[in-house]
This record gives structure tokens, sequence and C-alpha cells, in this order.
């Protein structure tokens, strides 16, 4: 595990709403794991929000952040961390990256992260305040996330920041064999899956239900 200094990022201010959210939040959700809540306490949620948002940056739940998108409630991605078992030696593929702040959270815990975003807009927005934080294992990118990013395979981990009608076939085939796949499924009702091969063959198992934006084509 890369070590992670919660100070790095001190001089944006709201350390202490961040803690917060930590203590008060992912905490007493059940989140347990030091490696994630040491990476949520690090990176300053808020500047991944537009100023606009921000009052509400660490509030418990999810952040519009423009066209149509959002940043998902902190509680929610730290449970798919969990679930996901993160190394430091992961290669992770996240799909509907939007601000960016997952592929930055992604960052602390693994060794190497992809991101991809539809909406070019939002994807020149993430890449600078990637730049900004001075992030170097991180790349987005402009793709459609149903096909996934064959560029970087294989992949420990895909998992999808917004949700597909249906399990997109194409993601099993950019994993690693002992790969994990997490994503919401579901128009109206949503369920946050995750698949793992057991016996040659993909599993899923039900985490919880969800409610996030969909997965654009």
């Amino acid at each position: 595990m890369r070590h992670t200094n919660i100070n790095k990022y001190i001089s944006y201010g709201k350390f202490a709403e961040r803690k917060a959210m930590v203590e008060g939040q992912l905490k007493n959700y059940g989140i347990k794991d030091k490696n994630v809540l040491e990476a949520f306490l690090t990176i300053p949620r808020h500047i991944f929000i537009p100023k606009e948002n921000r009052q509400n940056a660490y509030w418990d739940g999810p952040q519009f952040i423009g066209y149509g998108q959002t940043i998902s409630q902190p509680y929610i991605i730290a449970l798919m961390f969990e679930e996901l078992d993160l190394n430091s030696q992961f290669n992770v593929l996240e799909i509907g990256s939007g601000s960016g702040y997952v592929c930055a959270l992604l960052s602390l815990l693994v060794e190497n992260v992809t991101g991809i975003e539809i909406e070019k807009r939002l994807i020149e927005r993430s890449i600078a305040t990637i730049k900004e934080l001075e992030i170097k294992n991180v790349s987005i990118n402009n793709a459609n996330g149903y096909n996934g990013f064959s560029k970087n395979t294989p992949y420990d981990v895909i998992m999808l920041s917004a949700a597909p009608n249906k399990v997109p076939n194409k993601l099993f085939t950019q994993l690693k064999p002992d790969g994990k796949l997490i994503l919401p499924v579901g128009k109206i009702f949503q369920e946050l899956l995750i698949f793992e091969k057991k016996n040659k063959k993909w599993i899923s198992r039900k985490i919880t239900d969800v409610r996030f934006v969909p997965l654009r084509h």
C-alpha cells in the first residue's frame, strides 16, 4: 500500500468538513478499511464540484456537477471500494468518471487508474483538477462506457459510476481472469452488483439498492 499523507492538500481548506464526513458518515455506515478512510480524508472533494454547489460538498448524498451528471454519495463510493478489496498493485478502470473525484481517490489506493467519460466538457474540467493536484497515475479519456477502454487492458477492476439498463458484456473481456466488475444496473430501480469469476463462470452478487445517473451512449 502506498503511503498516504492526509495533510497533502490541507491548503485547499475544509479539512474539518472532510474529517466530519469520514467520522460522521463513512464510519457510522460501517466503512472500516483504513486506507479507504484516509483517501476520503485526503482528497478535497469540494474542488471537484462547481463553485455554486460547494457549500454542500460534504453532505451525505450525491451532488450535481453539471451537464446532467452527479458526483456520487461518499458512502456508496467507499462501499464499492471496500467490496473490491483494492490492492496497491491494481490496474483500475472507472467508467463515467465525471468530475474525476473517484479517480483521485483511487490514485491513493491502486497503481494505475484509467477514467472514461462521454461528456467532453466534464473531461476538460476533471483533467485540469487532477493536474492541479499533481496526481500522476490517473488518465481520463473520452469514450463510450458501454465499450469499456481496451487501451490499458487487462484490468483488475472495472467500476461504473453510472447505471446501464443491463450489464455490458464487453466489459468482461477487458478484465483479468480473477478481476472484478462492480456497477449499478437498472433504469428506475437499480441494484449495485459485483461480478467475480467462480468455476470459470462470472457470478454476480447484489450489494444494495442504489440510485445513479444513467450510463449514456
